[in-house]
């Protein structure tokens, strides 16, 4: 169930939001006017996310190279790994 706050809060409970957000490691969703208008999150449960992101963006990438044949063999690239080392 998402924590849902009004902006007023923001100002007025900016220590309960934060406690929160750092305790559960989700986001709190912010209203203005009744609307939906920000989420907020730790700064550790951004960096996961945006983690996450990346490597879902690498593992496309990897996903998109075998579509086109664009791999070799393991051993091949480990070989060129451990001659760099």
């Amino acid at each position: 169930m998402p924590f849902i706050r009004p902006s007023s809060d923001l100002r007025n409970r900016y220590n309960e939001i934060s406690d929160f957000c750092h305790k559960y490691d989700e986001p709190v969703y912010i209203t203005k006017n009744g609307q939906g208008d920000l989420a907020v999150m730790s700064i550790e449960t951004y960096e996961k996310l945006i983690g996450k992101f990346e490597l879902y963006k690498l593992i496309d990438e990897g996903i998109a190279d075998i579509n086109k044949n664009k791999t070799r063999p393991f051993k091949e690239a480990l070989a060129d790994i451990q001659k760099d080392l």
